[in-house]
């Protein structure tokens, strides 16, 4: 762990008594009954007793994955100490990283990552909303039926879903269902994302009901197959529906990237708390204004790992 990341890490513990102060000094002046708050993370990386050290690709990374559940940590408790309260949180895929073992009765006879991930989400005050990231499964050696039995078992999460919160719709998308991501499929490239027919028209069904929604997505939409079935995608569903979309947000890249309108809605990618305890989003939504607005934008190291940690001025 370079300066930088140690200092940063000794910060969030730190500010998380700051923030109480200025997150309500920020929020007091615009207070409204209307208004609600929810908090994004993604790419936290949890590990186990079984992870095996020095298995990473390069220095950073096999120090960053050491000090993952601190980060995580550290990222949860500054959430629950806002007040006003952050309502819902969404995290966007690698939940946890890799799979030690293919058999299935091996994490129920021992406890994995996917057990320890879960104990700290389990600390967050409000409710927690899983996606699926590709760490979450591993396509070369796990079925991905097995992957999804196992969320079902530990977290009772499915592998694509909505929630219905206060006229907004929040969806978690995931573009590991459909043919780059089977080992059967001519196009089989595991770093191209795809959704499948199946759920590419569910996100329709749901788009379709016109409520403004968020859009969540592990892969960055550069990285995504853009149609699938002739035209037909997630791409140009995205652009045709984009007047109810208020915003895409992805992971995987462990750094802010803004793609801004190139897919039609605003397109964020955001840092991974394996990296940052900071690395988090902050969104207040005025529902009678129908705006939302990235609280903690302005703290964002652009293109970097990292989001500076909230002081005083």
């Amino acid at each position: 762990m370079d300066r930088r990341q140690f200092t940063t890490l000794g910060a969030a513990s730190l500010g998380s008594v700051l923030v109480q102060k200025l997150w309500a000094e920020q929020v007091r002046t615009t207070a409204s009954s209307e208004k609600f708050y929810f908090a994004l993370v993604a790419d936290t990386h949890i590990i186990d007793n079984f992870y095996v050290k020095g298995s990473e690709n390069g220095v950073e990374d096999n120090e960053s994955i050491l000090v993952t559940t601190p980060r995580m940590t550290a990222a949860r408790d500054l959430i629950n100490s806002l007040s006003p309260a952050i309502e819902q949180v969404f995290l966007i895929g690698d939940y946890f990283h890799n799979y030690p073992s293919t058999d299935y009765d091996f994490y129920f006879k021992n406890t994995t990552r996917l057990d320890n991930a879960k104990v700290i989400s389990d600390g967050f005050k409000m409710p927690v909303h899983l996606g699926f990231g590709n760490h979450d499964y591993d396509v070369h050696r796990v079925p991905r039926e097995m992957s999804h039995r196992l969320f079902k078992a530990k977290f009772n999460a499915e592998p694509y879903s909505v929630l219905d919160y206060k006229g907004y719709k929040f969806i978690h998308l995931n573009n590991f269902l459909g043919s780059t991501q089977d080992k059967a499929s001519t196009d089989f490239n595991p770093g191209i994302g795809s959704l499948g027919e199946e759920q590419l028209q569910w996100f329709e069904a749901q788009l379709a009901q016109r409520k403004p929604t968020f859009v969540f997505i592990h892969y960055p939409l550069i990285q995504d197959k853009p149609t699938e079935f002739g035209d037909y995608g997630v791409q140009p569903l995205l652009r045709k529906y984009q007047d109810n979309i208020q915003l895409v947000v992805s992971g995987h890249m462990h750094k802010w990237i803004d793609f801004a309108h190139t897919y039609g809605p605003q397109h964020y990618v955001m840092a991974a708390t394996r990296y940052d305890p900071n690395a988090y989003m902050l969104m207040e939504v005025d529902t009678r204004r129908g705006t939302w607005r990235f609280m903690n934008q302005s703290l964002v190291e652009w293109s970097t790992h990292y989001s500076k940690p909230y002081r005083e001025a």
